[in-house]
């Protein structure tokens, strides 16, 4: 599989008002999408994982695991993962993808 580090990407944890959201919080995904890397980064990695994902579908394989990570998995590791899991399902909607947000599973972070 795939791992991704989105730690270079600014962390909207930095900022006071953001600190309790998560990626998946309207707040925090407006910030991000306003980031020219978070784009160009999202977009690099489809161009990436999009020939592996088609690859397994050509050869009937199953279990690819593509994993985001930022430093406290609750803002740009979310979102990138869910707007992954958004790119794969309007482009191959055959797959059956499961989404794990580790940290916010754990409840460590609930958002609003």
């Amino acid at each position: 599989g795939f791992v991704f580090d989105c730690r270079f990407i600014y962390n909207p944890g930095r900022k006071e008002e953001y600190k309790a959201l998560t990626g998946k919080d309207k707040e925090i995904i407006l910030f991000l999408e306003s980031q020219d890397e978070m784009t160009k980064f999202l977009n690099n990695i489809y161009d990436i994982t999009d020939p592996a994902i088609e690859n397994y579908l050509e050869r009937d394989f199953s279990d690819l695991m593509i994993s985001f990570g930022c430093t406290g998995g609750q803002h740009r590791s979310v979102y990138a993962s869910e707007k992954m899991k958004e790119h794969i399902s309007e482009k191959y909607p055959s797959v059956i993808i499961e989404l794990h947000h580790i940290e916010i599973e754990k409840g460590l972070f609930t958002g609003k």
